[in-house]
């Protein structure tokens, strides 16, 4: 029995040592997925010095969703410094602040509907900002198309001259072809990646550009004349585009006016007469007036918008 005790003690000593490395291989393990999880979560571009993430914990659950994902591709488009947990917290204080400002200034009947204005604002802000990076985008696709011209002439690869277009070009060039060589680098190919950069940033511009360096690329031709006539090309869509945007100005602020008239004619109604939109917003009709009147203001916006859009 002697001779059985010492092995069943050092079987057992040996079977605790176990555990106990069992158990801390288990915790390192879990804090490098929750690290890992804590990376993932922020997205858009890095966080710069000094800068700390807000509503970690929103984000992570609003990435989760169908809803997260889509608003994640959007964030991305626009190139701003924010999570969807971020943006989602931000756009609910506005949307609140601006239900208390409604119902306080003009009548209770009124905050909801500043309420949901103040959403239609966010989004309509990530509209705006997208459009405005990807029109400062097709303004540097001529560059891009005379950078990558020259690279080819001078007998370099694809890759290698989407990565020096990269490092050559200002943002938000720079940064997508970033993305862009980072894709090719880890074995994606190349229609995939100028795929997925024609989602992020949609214009006929950078299709007739894509797909110009997709067959070139399959064909194994070369390029360079082609990239030359297209340099021409997308140097004159860009005057195009900037007389036209220049002719639409004046309806385009005409857009805008028509709906600040209506909220001015209501401040200015209420400050005249106080307390008239309280009595008028408390009956049925009242209410269901003031509904309508928003709807052909918001159906006058959009009509302006929709008439004065010319496709170049």
């Amino acid at each position: 029995m002697e001779n059985l005790a010492l092995p069943t003690i050092g079987i057992a000593l040996l079977c605790c040592v176990l555990a106990v490395m069992g158990v801390h291989t288990y915790a390192s393990g879990k804090a490098q997925q929750q690290a890992v999880v804590d990376r993932l979560s922020i997205t858009g571009p890095p966080a710069p010095a000094g800068r700390r993430r807000r509503f970690r914990g929103v984000d992570r659950r609003m990435r989760q969703t169908r809803y997260g994902k889509k608003l994640d591709n959007r964030l991305a488009a626009t190139g701003l410094d924010l999570t969807v947990g971020e943006f989602t917290a931000y756009m609910v204080f506005l949307a609140a602040g601006l239900w208390f400002v409604g119902s306080s200034a003009l009548a209770a009947f009124f905050g909801p509907i500043a309420g949901l204005l103040g959403i239609w604002a966010a989004f309509g802000f990530l509209g705006w900002q997208r459009g405005k990076r990807n029109e400062k985008f097709i303004n540097q696709l001529p560059e891009l198309s005379r950078i990558l011209a020259n690279a080819t002439q001078a007998g370099l690869a694809l890759r290698t001259a989407l990565s020096m277009a990269a490092e050559e070009l200002d943002a938000p060039a720079g940064e997508e072809l970033g993305k862009v060589a980072d894709k090719l680098s880890v074995g994606h190919s190349i229609d995939d990646a100028l795929g997925e950069l024609t989602d992020r940033l949609p214009s006929r511009e950078l299709v007739v550009l894509v797909t110009t360096l997709v067959l070139s690329n399959r064909a194994g031709g070369t390029v360079v004349g082609s990239l030359r006539n297209l340099t021409v090309t997308l140097e004159e869509r860009k005057e195009t585009r900037r007389e036209v945007r220049t002719q639409l100005s004046q309806v385009h602020m005409t857009a805008f006016a028509v709906p600040v008239l209506g909220l001015g004619a209501l401040l200015l109604m209420n400050q005249v007469m106080p307390g008239s939109l309280d009595r008028m917003t408390s009956s049925p009709l009242g209410q269901g007036a003031v509904v309508v009147a928003f709807g052909l203001y918001a159906l006058g916006f959009f009509m302006i918008r929709r008439m004065s859009k010319i496709d170049v």
